[in-house]
């Protein structure tokens, strides 16, 4: 059973926060992500659901609101973009190093300056190693269905990570598309009820946060954080198979569209992959064989099953919608050639920085790329490294 509503990608994740009914939501308003506390709170305010709506007076207060909350044994979310996720940056490291099943949706939004309140990803790639899993969503219905799957990924017990679960900025958090939502109960039962594990506030097992960790035990708790993002990988598909059986929609680590025999094909997450599937089918009417990877699962990186998905295709671009200041590009592209080389695999692959700042990219600045990849496959050079797709 589902039903057919008309939502923005920020109401969407609103709702589905609406039927996970947290016990905690602490937030504070950022630019495009307010809808999304803002719809929440009048959920609270209507006494729709029976959550602690926290108003904090910053995004560093509301992470540290959340860890205290989720610390206790609470089940707990909260949502930001940009500049919200950056005051963030300490606690962010804080909630996972304690192992903590927050669920944060992020609103992708560029980081100044100069100010900027439109879409890029270097908020959440700027936090792509602070250990959280990161989630990305292509439509409004994506991030509908990633934010219900969200908390069973966080709360597994061999997992204990938060979640980020992201979508792009105004492009699909503010534009209206048909959402097939689930049933309340539906979604109840299929997140379930959190069991806290090692909960602050179970007194009959008293344990401690937040102690002093020296070169004594420090090392071998990073070393237990690594363990338990390579479990995250096996309980996100199992999560997405419930899911499947659930809803009748398919989740996976990424999206392949039309790789099996292609020559060209590019790497996009979010909202782009739309895009760059619509140039795909037109060249493949010239007889091109070109296919595109939409990322869904950033962290843990899906390496093998990556590599896997791409081990058939001559040239690879890489769209990165943020940049990698001083190194050899954007940081999806950094992960796809390490990927790719530590496997044994060698196509030519170049990078596509584009859209930065909430600049658009139409059908024709993807097609120049493909076609890029066209000549650097018969010419098997490549010439430049990095392209800024629209830069005057």
């Amino acid at each position: 059973m589902s039903r057919h509503l008309a939502l923005d990608g920020a109401k969407a994740v609103a709702e589905a926060m609406r039927q996970i009914n947290p016990d905690v939501v602490a937030a504070y308003p950022i630019t495009p992500q307010t809808e999304i506390v803002q719809t929440f709170s009048n959920f609270v305010a209507d006494g729709l659901v029976d959550t602690e709506f926290v108003t904090v007076e910053s995004e560093h207060s509301a992470m540290s609101a959340c860890v205290g909350a989720a610390a206790a044994g609470a089940r707990v979310m909260t949502a930001t973009s940009s500049a919200g996720l950056a005051l963030m940056w300490e606690i962010l490291y804080v909630a996972a190093s304690n192992r903590l099943p927050i669920v944060m949706p992020v609103v992708n939004r560029a980081l100044s300056a100069p100010i900027n309140i439109h879409c890029d990803h270097s908020d959440t790639m700027g936090a792509r190693d602070a250990g959280w899993i990161q989630l990305f969503s292509e439509t409004a219905q994506e991030a509908y269905d990633n934010a219900i799957q969200a908390p069973r990924i966080a709360e597994y017990a061999d997992v204990l990570l938060p979640v980020m679960v992201c979508q792009d900025g105004f492009i699909t958090s503010h534009g209206l598309e048909r959402v097939d939502a689930l049933e309340d109960e539906q979604v109840r039962q299929f997140v379930g009820t959190l069991q806290p594990h090692m909960p602050l506030l179970n007194l009959d097992h008293p344990v401690t946060y937040g102690p002093l960790d020296f070169y004594d035990y420090y090392f071998e708790h990073k070393r237990q954080q690594v363990e338990a993002m390579r479990h995250a990988g096996p309980a996100i598909l199992e999560v997405a198979d419930e899911f499947t059986k659930l809803s009748g929609r398919r989740y996976g680590y990424f999206e392949p569209y039309k790789l099996d025999d292609a020559d060209v094909a590019v790497v996009v997450i979010n909202s782009t992959a739309g895009t760059a599937r619509v140039v795909a089918d037109r060249l493949r009417q010239e007889g091109i064989k070109a296919g595109v990877l939409k990322i869904r699962v950033f962290r843990p990186f899906p390496v093998r099953e990556f590599v896997e998905a791409l081990g058939n295709v001559k040239v690879i671009g890489v769209m990165d919608r943020s940049d990698s200041f001083g190194a050899m590009g954007g940081p999806v592209f950094l992960e796809t050639c390490a990927a790719l080389y530590a496997n044994g695999q060698r196509p030519l692959v170049k990078d596509f920085v584009y859209g930065l700042g909430g600049r658009d990219t139409p059908p024709d600045q993807i097609d120049a790329a493909f076609r890029d990849l066209i000549r650097i496959g018969e010419t098997g050079q490549i010439t430049e490294l990095v392209t800024y797709l629209g830069v005057r």
